[in-house]
Protein backbone atom coordinates (compact mmCIF):
# COMPACT_ATOMS: atom_id res chain seq x y z
CA UNK A 1 0.00 0.00 0.00
CA UNK A 2 1.70 3.46 -1.34
CA UNK A 3 2.23 5.54 1.74
CA UNK A 4 -0.14 8.78 1.86
CA UNK A 5 1.60 12.26 0.43
CA UNK A 6 2.89 14.53 2.82
CA UNK A 7 0.79 17.53 4.04
CA UNK A 8 3.01 20.64 4.68
CA UNK A 9 0.82 23.11 7.48
CA UNK A 10 2.36 26.63 7.42
CA UNK A 11 0.89 30.41 7.92
CA UNK A 12 0.54 32.72 5.14
CA UNK A 13 3.07 34.81 6.35
CA UNK A 14 5.98 31.53 6.04
CA UNK A 15 5.02 31.00 2.27
CA UNK A 16 7.52 32.46 0.08
CA UNK A 17 6.41 34.77 -2.60
CA UNK A 18 6.35 31.84 -5.51
CA UNK A 19 4.69 29.51 -3.01
CA UNK A 20 1.70 32.04 -2.73
CA UNK A 21 2.03 32.24 -6.72
CA UNK A 22 2.07 28.12 -7.29
CA UNK A 23 -0.98 28.38 -5.09
CA UNK A 24 -3.05 31.35 -6.51
CA UNK A 25 -2.15 29.22 -10.12
CA UNK A 26 -3.34 26.33 -8.81
CA UNK A 27 -6.67 27.74 -7.53
CA UNK A 28 -7.01 29.68 -11.17
CA UNK A 29 -6.87 26.28 -12.49
CA UNK A 30 -9.19 24.27 -10.60
CA UNK A 31 -11.92 26.84 -10.78
CA UNK A 32 -11.60 27.56 -13.91
CA UNK A 33 -10.33 30.72 -13.73
CA UNK A 34 -13.42 31.88 -11.57
CA UNK A 35 -11.25 32.87 -8.84
CA UNK A 36 -11.34 36.93 -7.90
CA UNK A 37 -8.97 38.63 -6.38
CA UNK A 38 -11.06 38.91 -3.71
CA UNK A 39 -11.68 34.76 -3.30
CA UNK A 40 -7.73 35.12 -2.94
CA UNK A 41 -7.53 37.88 -0.96
CA UNK A 42 -10.26 35.57 1.56
CA UNK A 43 -8.00 32.49 1.56
CA UNK A 44 -4.75 34.45 3.05
CA UNK A 45 -3.65 35.53 6.73
CA UNK A 46 -4.40 31.92 8.21
CA UNK A 47 -3.50 28.61 8.00
CA UNK A 48 -2.72 26.70 4.63
CA UNK A 49 -2.86 22.66 4.18
CA UNK A 50 -0.51 22.27 1.37
CA UNK A 51 0.64 18.51 -1.19
CA UNK A 52 2.81 18.22 -3.22
CA UNK A 53 3.32 15.09 -5.62
CA UNK A 54 7.11 13.12 -5.46
CA UNK A 55 8.30 16.23 -7.88
CA UNK A 56 7.48 18.82 -6.21
CA UNK A 57 4.67 19.88 -7.95
CA UNK A 58 1.60 21.70 -5.58
CA UNK A 59 -1.37 19.93 -6.26
CA UNK A 60 -3.62 20.20 -3.45
CA UNK A 61 -4.05 23.33 -0.82
CA UNK A 62 -7.02 24.40 1.70
CA UNK A 63 -7.02 27.40 4.39
CA UNK A 64 -8.39 28.22 7.22
CA UNK A 65 -8.73 31.24 8.22
CA UNK A 66 -10.20 33.45 11.72
CA UNK A 67 -13.81 34.71 11.16
CA UNK A 68 -15.70 36.41 13.82
CA UNK A 69 -19.39 35.46 14.16
CA UNK A 70 -21.80 36.63 15.86
CA UNK A 71 -25.12 34.69 16.76
CA UNK A 72 -27.83 35.56 19.48
CA UNK A 73 -25.86 37.29 22.19
CA UNK A 74 -22.55 35.90 21.63
CA UNK A 75 -19.32 36.41 19.38
CA UNK A 76 -17.84 33.50 17.85
CA UNK A 77 -14.03 32.70 16.60
CA UNK A 78 -15.50 30.66 13.63
CA UNK A 79 -12.16 28.58 11.70
CA UNK A 80 -13.67 29.59 7.90
CA UNK A 81 -12.40 26.87 5.59
CA UNK A 82 -11.06 28.51 2.10
CA UNK A 83 -9.30 27.59 -1.06
CA UNK A 84 -10.42 23.75 -1.21
CA UNK A 85 -8.71 22.53 -4.47
CA UNK A 86 -6.92 19.65 -6.09
CA UNK A 87 -5.03 19.59 -9.50
CA UNK A 88 -7.98 18.04 -12.06
CA UNK A 89 -5.65 15.14 -12.67
CA UNK A 90 -5.12 14.48 -9.49
CA UNK A 91 -9.08 14.31 -8.11
CA UNK A 92 -10.81 11.45 -6.47
CA UNK A 93 -7.43 10.39 -4.92
CA UNK A 94 -8.78 11.66 -1.50
CA UNK A 95 -6.46 14.79 -1.52
CA UNK A 96 -9.24 16.69 -0.56
CA UNK A 97 -10.03 14.52 2.55
CA UNK A 98 -6.15 14.83 3.36
CA UNK A 99 -6.33 18.44 3.50
CA UNK A 100 -9.90 18.56 5.27
CA UNK A 101 -8.16 16.49 8.40
CA UNK A 102 -5.52 19.05 8.21
CA UNK A 103 -7.68 22.09 8.68
CA UNK A 104 -9.95 20.41 10.60
CA UNK A 105 -7.60 19.80 13.30
CA UNK A 106 -6.70 23.85 12.81
CA UNK A 107 -10.60 24.09 13.75
CA UNK A 108 -10.54 22.01 16.60
CA UNK A 109 -7.46 23.32 18.39
CA UNK A 110 -7.82 27.17 17.84
CA UNK A 111 -11.85 28.15 17.09
CA UNK A 112 -15.28 27.73 18.16
CA UNK A 113 -16.39 25.71 15.25
CA UNK A 114 -16.05 25.82 11.51
CA UNK A 115 -17.77 27.10 8.80
CA UNK A 116 -17.42 27.19 5.23
CA UNK A 117 -19.43 28.21 1.53
CA UNK A 118 -19.51 25.15 -0.28
CA UNK A 119 -19.96 24.77 -4.20
CA UNK A 120 -21.97 22.26 -5.55
CA UNK A 121 -19.09 20.21 -6.64
CA UNK A 122 -17.53 20.23 -3.15
CA UNK A 123 -20.97 19.41 -1.27
CA UNK A 124 -20.32 15.83 -1.15
CA UNK A 125 -16.48 16.15 0.24
CA UNK A 126 -17.69 18.11 2.91
CA UNK A 127 -21.01 16.30 3.75
CA UNK A 128 -19.35 12.99 4.03
CA UNK A 129 -16.81 14.69 6.84
CA UNK A 130 -19.65 15.44 9.35
CA UNK A 131 -20.36 19.07 8.00
CA UNK A 132 -24.11 19.75 8.24
CA UNK A 133 -25.65 22.44 6.34
CA UNK A 134 -26.38 25.45 8.75
CA UNK A 135 -30.19 24.99 9.16
CA UNK A 136 -31.16 28.43 10.54
CA UNK A 137 -30.62 31.74 8.81
CA UNK A 138 -27.35 33.78 7.66
CA UNK A 139 -26.52 37.53 7.67
CA UNK A 140 -23.45 39.88 7.75
CA UNK A 141 -22.50 42.51 9.59
CA UNK A 142 -22.36 45.46 7.10
CA UNK A 143 -21.25 48.85 7.47
CA UNK A 144 -24.91 49.99 7.97
CA UNK A 145 -25.53 47.12 10.13
CA UNK A 146 -27.28 43.27 9.46
CA UNK A 147 -27.63 42.13 5.65
CA UNK A 148 -29.25 39.59 5.34
CA UNK A 149 -28.27 36.11 3.21
CA UNK A 150 -30.84 34.20 2.37
CA UNK A 151 -28.85 33.11 -0.88
CA UNK A 152 -26.16 31.40 0.96
CA UNK A 153 -28.83 29.28 3.21
CA UNK A 154 -28.45 25.89 1.86
CA UNK A 155 -24.98 25.90 1.05
CA UNK A 156 -23.16 27.36 3.96
CA UNK A 157 -21.88 23.81 6.34
CA UNK A 158 -20.75 24.14 9.67
CA UNK A 159 -18.83 21.97 11.69
CA UNK A 160 -18.53 22.00 15.62
CA UNK A 161 -15.22 21.80 16.96
CA UNK A 162 -13.71 19.02 19.17
CA UNK A 163 -15.92 18.96 22.29
CA UNK A 164 -18.01 22.31 21.80
CA UNK A 165 -21.15 22.29 20.60
CA UNK A 166 -22.76 24.13 17.42
CA UNK A 167 -24.76 26.82 18.53
CA UNK A 168 -28.50 26.49 18.64
CA UNK A 169 -30.03 27.53 14.62
CA UNK A 170 -33.06 29.38 16.21
CA UNK A 171 -31.18 32.84 15.90
CA UNK A 172 -28.82 33.87 12.84
CA UNK A 173 -25.00 33.51 12.09
CA UNK A 174 -24.35 37.15 11.55
CA UNK A 175 -20.28 36.74 9.71
CA UNK A 176 -18.10 39.92 9.99
CA UNK A 177 -18.12 41.70 6.43
CA UNK A 178 -15.40 42.31 4.13
CA UNK A 179 -15.06 42.76 0.41
CA UNK A 180 -16.29 40.29 -2.19
CA UNK A 181 -18.34 37.30 -1.63
CA UNK A 182 -19.40 37.83 2.23
CA UNK A 183 -19.30 33.92 2.57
Amino acid sequence: MAQPPAVRIAHTFELTPAELARIRDLLDSAFDDDFADEDWEHSLGGVHALIRDADGLLIAHGSVVRRQVRHADRSYRVGYVEAVAVRADHRREGLGHLVMDALERVIDGAHDFGALSASDAGAALYAARGWQVWPGRLGALGPAGPVPLPEEEGSTYVRPAAGRPLPAPGDPLHFDWRDGDLL
